[in-house]
């Protein structure tokens, strides 16, 4: 196994540095230390051809903007916050309204535009990045200084272990996710149609027409949100579900985890390719790119295009803080925020 650091360009006086780490079995995976953006991961297909499985560019000026979050954390609060408001206490916190009236992602200066510390890890049985970062006290409004650590481990069971942890010394709100797309067809041959995505969640959150959660948990029981068995997307994309219309034929909804649930697991047919999901957080947004345009230009010359990969957010529920009923991302001093999830890379013959 081995890890390197390479210099890809800088911003405001501060070096962007790539990290490739690769096991002994030929797995690789690239970050960066902007916005701890995972940007190539190569993976062996059925026949044993190495190809990239997420969304990235060739060019690092355009990670600078990456309007699509390709590969990077999101925070301090992952998805949206209705109103851009929050009231923590008797204080009530104005956010950035950088989408409509709402907030999304963190603001207009995300943990996903930061520039992360870095330092790699050569472990026994694993070799990895840890990324810190300090987000002080009133950035993006949000209350509290917060330390931030990632850390990406991959290994030679084929697995991609992120941890996430934070703490703060003022109450404040944390969420953090990754936001890679995946296409599991190798190099974007194909878009996720035939990609089949199976999961043990009984309940979807319901949005409104700003794709805000309602606070209604829905029963996935008879309906297209039902993966339990294993689901091809284009039953997704092909249905009439109100859900589904309002979003642009696709899924951009958070499904509630059990504790003990099943693996999350896509997987694609003609590649063989299978990625399983571990997560310890409650819920998971899957995304299906329905809102992604044409106009970014991705690695190899591939323009985006909708429905051409898939986010699989592991999180805590969007605008949790105005919804008692879910699970809280309130951080208090002397708490330690933890996320970690697990992505192990396999293949089906």
């Amino acid at each position: 196994m081995d890890v390197s650091a390479n210099v890809i360009g800088s911003v405001q006086g501060k070096q962007i540095i790539a990290y490739t780490m690769k096991n002994n079995n030929g797995i690789q995976m690239t970050v960066l230390n902007l916005g701890c953006i995972v940007t190539e991961i190569l993976t062996p297909d059925k026949d044993g051809n190495f190809e990239n499985i997420v969304a990235g560019f060739d060019h690092v000026e355009d990670y600078l903007s990456n309007p699509a979050f390709f590969g990077a954390i999101i925070g301090r609060v992952a998805g949206r916050i209705k109103g851009a408001t929050f009231q923590l206490d008797d204080e009530i916190y104005k956010l950035a309204e950088n989408e409509g009236p709402n907030h999304l992602h963190g603001g207009v200066e995300g943990f996903h535009k930061k520039i992360w510390e870095g330092k790699i890890l050569r472990k026994e049985n694993q070799i990895g990045v840890e990324f810190t970062y300090l987000s002080k006290d009133g950035e993006e409004n949000y209350p509290g200084n917060v330390t931030a650590t990632v850390t990406y481990l991959l290994n030679d069971k084929n697995e991609w272990t992120q941890m996430i942890e934070g703490k703060t010394d003022k109450k404040t709100l944390l969420n953090l996710t990754n936001h890679s797309y995946f296409n599991l067809s190798g190099n974007f041959k194909r878009d996720i149609r035939n990609h089949e995505l199976k999961m043990d969640s009984t309940r979807f959150l319901e949005l409104d027409e700003n794709f805000i959660p309602t606070g209604n948990m829905l029963e996935v029981d008879g309906t297209v949100f039902d993966l339990r068995r294993g689901r091809e997307l284009r039953e997704v994309f092909q249905s009439n579900h109100p859900q589904i219309e309002l979003t642009g034929n696709g899924f951009d909804h958070p499904f509630m985890l059990k504790e003990d649930a099943s693996n999350i697991t896509l997987s694609e047919k003609k590649s063989g390719r299978v990625l399983t999901v571990e997560t310890n957080q409650p819920s998971v947004v899957i995304y299906t790119s329905n809102n992604l345009g044409d106009d970014l230009v991705m690695q190899g010359g591939k323009k985006s295009s909708k429905h051409i990969a898939i986010c699989l957010e592991t999180q805590a529920p969007p605008d949790a803080i105005h919804h008692s009923n879910f699970p809280s991302i309130l951080l208090q001093p002397g708490e330690k925020y933890y996320s970690v999830t697990r992505y192990k890379f396999g293949v089906q013959v």
